[in-house]
């Protein structure tokens, strides 16, 4: 059998440069397997089409000769091809509504559908993913909301000095400044009216380590979330440091009877109660990078947000980095997603009403939802390193074959959404939304 991969040229935006296989890998599979790869022209992606054709690569605009086809992020309905098998975030494993049409045209065109996001491994862990580059440009961002918005309110700071992701030259250039940034708070410290600062990540998986990486590359005392109120009511006002909490789902909430389950909680998330609204008010800034569905509590409520506005309790929450993106999700005031160099909206919970900028006043929200763009080479290498060593497997497999029958590894049989146009057992659920 001809084994013949397709890479689709990404068009979503402007900032989506990723690739999901890298020239170098392209010609390693060539090599190893025989695999003849077909590549779409484009003039954004962070590999130019000269850096495929010195592979020996093919650029063209028909894929047609590919019976599979990569990409990253969706595919739009009209570019669809009968029989194929796609491999992309097809971001509709919560039933997302915008792409139920797409997922329709799969299944009428007899498709195949592999997402990345559910290829795990028996522990239910992702092998494949962008969620440590999401975590590096999202703390990246959320700390330069964070620098403009003290600004205006005439607190400047070292803080004000760090950029938006995109614009240094690559990740570790962005570091090596963040360093330069840490060290000057160390020797100069920052305005006390903003001590102590305090910044807490609600998660602990790939996007939180990311984004944590980073942070930490900054003056950073560690301290639990029972200590917040604490730490507050100290008066401390520690110019030198600032401060990190990490969120567990222990800390997020608290069983409404008996003590704290963590496999309870993911079973019957009703039988806990949120006590998010506590924490928020001790926090400047909340980095979000939990996965969220409707089932669980919210980490911030429009009301809750409020209540303290009308109780008169002091709330230091300046910024949110939404590095989750779930629009009016696990943070309700997330009401749509945006690109980096729009990157915020502020939300002021009196009028209950939004600005389209960084204000003074208000919750700032940094939504950007395709955070990797910013980082776009060094993902692309990161994503392609493990994505190559399923490449085989997959454009190997005869898929006419049942799906007992298919020879793949299991993490990429778990994530086969569509067989043949027909929602495997795993995915059976999604009907109800189609």
């Amino acid at each position: 059998m001809k084994k013949v991969l397709g890479i689709r040229r990404e068009d979503k935006n402007r900032w989506e440069r990723r690739v999901p296989i890298i020239p170098d890998h392209l010609l390693e599979l060539k090599e190893n397997y025989g695999i003849q790869a077909l590549v779409q022209p484009s003039e954004l992606r962070i590999y130019c089409d000269e850096a495929f054709k010195e592979k020996g690569i093919r650029i063209t605009e028909d894929l047609s000769e590919a019976n599979t086809i990569f990409a990253v992020k969706e595919i739009p309905v009209d570019l669809l091809v009968e029989n194929k098998t796609y491999i992309f975030f097809s971001h509709t494993i919560k039933g997302q509504p915008y792409n139920m049409g797409m997922l329709k045209k799969l299944m009428s065109f007899k498709c195949n559908l592999i997402d990345y996001e559910r290829i795990v491994n028996e522990k239910n862990q992702r092998l494949i993913f962008f969620g440590m580059h999401a975590g590096y440009a999202g703390i990246i961002e959320t700390l330069h909301a964070f620098g403009q918005k003290m600004k205006l309110r005439g607190l400047e700071s070292p803080l004000i000095k760090i950029k938006q992701a995109f614009e240094y030259d690559d990740l570790n250039s962005a570091k090596d400044h963040i360093k330069k940034i840490g060290t000057e708070i160390s020797q100069t410290g920052l305005p006390k009216e903003m001590c102590p600062l305090v910044v807490g990540f609600a998660g602990y998986g790939n996007v939180s380590g990311g984004a944590q990486e980073i942070f930490d590359l900054l003056p950073v005392k560690t301290i639990k979330a029972s200590e917040l109120e604490s730490l507050r009511k100290s008066g401390i006002q520690e110019t030198r440091y600032l401060y990190k909490v990490e969120f567990r789902e222990k800390d997020l909430v608290k069983p409404k009877s008996g003590s704290f389950d963590l496999r309870n909680y993911y079973d019957h998330p009703e039988n806990y109660d949120s006590v998010m609204p506590d924490l928020l008010r001790h926090l400047d800034i909340l980095v979000n990078c939990i996965y969220w569905t409707e089932k669980y509590p919210r980490l911030v409520t429009k009301q809750g947000l409020k209540d303290d506005m009308k109780s008169g309790v002091s709330s230091k929450l300046s910024v949110i980095g939404d590095i989750s993106c779930d629009i009016e999700g696990s943070i309700e005031i997330t009401r749509e997603s945006t690109m980096p160099d729009n990157a915020c909206y502020t939300y002021l919970p009196e009028a209950d009403t939004y600005e389209d900028a960084i204000i003074s006043e208000g919750v700032t929200v940094m939504a950007v939802d395709n955070l990797p763009c910013e980082f776009s080479m060094e993902s692309s290498i990161f994503f392609s390193n493990v994505l190559k060593e399923y490449a085989n497997d997959i454009v190997s497999a005869d898929f006419k074959k049942s799906l007992s029958d298919i020879e793949l590894p299991y993490p990429i049989k778990k994530a086969l959404i569509l067989h043949n146009g027909e929602l495997t057992d795993d995915y059976a659920y999604m009907k109800h939304y189609i």
